[in-house]
């Protein structure tokens, strides 16, 4: 496939909810969830950055709190943040509109969980003609369900890349990576990447 156009992408962010997961749920790592949360914080700010348009989704926000702070935080000002009632985005109409009114054709998936909302918005969009692309280190499930998530989307041909291998395809040259990291010092290299 060919690298991405940060021109034709949108990111959408998926359910990444203040209390997706309870503090009583003993099976979720934490530390992964945390370090998960905080590239996607990062990968929002770079898309604000770099005018990507943003999509943010919100299932059950009065059961599952809303967009972590730190995400909010993160997010161009023209983000648009949707409530989900059906796990796949584009089976949502006010989200499939909103996604279909950034007008670009390459969607960039990050959030939750991988095997489940992820997983069932790749699929819908690829069958409806979308590029999708799901940032790998950038989603999350607890204890199998991730790999097992990334093993059904490579099996349906749908791309995988990590947040370093994004930021690259999206800024393509040196001199557009230092005007980036020239522009952000305020942006902190999220956990387990160099730049």
């Amino acid at each position: 496939m060919p690298l991405l156009d940060v021109d034709d992408c949108a990111l959408v962010v998926i359910d990444v909810q203040s209390d997706f997961y309870p503090a009583k749920r003993l099976d979720v790592d934490r530390l992964r969830l945390n370090e998960t949360v905080q590239r996607i914080a990062w990968i929002a700010a770079a898309a604000a950055e770099l005018k990507v348009p943003t999509v943010v989704t919100e299932e059950e926000p009065d059961h599952n709190e809303r967009t972590e702070p730190v995400i909010v935080k993160a997010l161009a000002a023209d983000a648009q943040t949707f409530p989900k009632n059906a796990f796949a985005v584009s089976d949502n109409p006010n989200i499939a509109a909103g996604i279909e009114g950034t007008g670009r054709n390459t969607l960039v998936l990050v959030g939750l969980e991988t095997d489940i909302c992820v997983a069932h918005s790749a699929l819908q969009l690829q069958a409806a003609g979308k590029r999708v692309v799901v940032v790998d280190d950038a989603t999350f499930s607890p204890g199998p369900a991730h790999p097992a998530g990334l093993r059904r989307l490579a099996a349906a041909g749908i791309e995988t890349l990590s947040t370093k291998e994004l930021f690259y395809d999206w800024v393509r040259t040196i001199e557009r990576a230092n005007a980036f990291h020239r522009a952000t010092p305020h942006l902190p290299v999220p956990p387990g990447l160099r730049f």
